[in-house]
């Protein structure tokens, strides 16, 4: 199986990128956005509560998105493996989804990770926000404590892959086709 975590800071592209990822390397895409969103839609506790966090730019509890990632790799059957978008977010998310893949055989493949510079990633996700309806995309404090939270909670992920040799990173700043191909290169190297 091929499974990969699609890693970057918010406005970075991962969800532009996870769709190109998804099509031609037939993956499941396990995104906690939209897992957020599916308890959100359905009205839960669980959905309130992920929204509260959500809304303020801050992440959600690990107890709550691992519980809700495994639940998920559980209903799915057999795939050709996964992308993970926007998970793991914490060192501990990263050694639970580790432990998790194991008990099934199936490792992470790699980590592509698409870095690029705060001003680039505050007018990106100004922009997206025009649209979006996104309370969090709309406002610039909001913007910022999420490059923060980013930079202080979820970076030191990427250190956990890279110790175990399986972080690539991708510059995320191009046109949509070539960063696409560069994503590819390094997917088609942990074949």
């Amino acid at each position: 199986m091929l499974n990969i975590v699609l890693f970057g800071p918010p406005g970075a592209g991962k969800g532009t990128q996870s769709e190109k990822i998804i099509s031609k390397y037939s993956l499941t895409h396990i995104s906690t956005g939209d897992l957020f969103r599916k308890h959100l839609s359905e009205g839960t506790d669980l959905g309130k509560l992920a929204q509260k966090y959500m809304d303020e730019g801050n992440l959600v509890p690990d107890e709550v998105v691992i519980g809700m990632v495994e639940v998920k790799i559980k209903e799915t059957g057999d795939v050709a493996g996964f992308i993970f978008d926007g998970f793991p977010r914490t060192v501990a998310q990263a050694e639970a989804l580790d432990q998790l893949l194991e008990s099934r055989n199936t490792p992470i493949s790699g980590m592509v990770a698409l870095e690029v510079e705060d001003d680039e990633l505050r007018n990106r996700i100004l922009e997206r926000g025009k649209d979006s309806g996104r309370a969090d995309d709309q406002s610039i404090d909001k913007i910022n404590n999420r490059i923060s939270v980013y930079k202080n909670e979820t970076l030191p992920v990427a250190e956990f892959y890279k110790n175990q040799d399986k972080f690539y990173p991708i510059n995320g700043v191009g046109s949509i086709d070539s960063i696409f191909e560069n994503i590819c290169d390094k997917i088609d190297s942990f074949k």
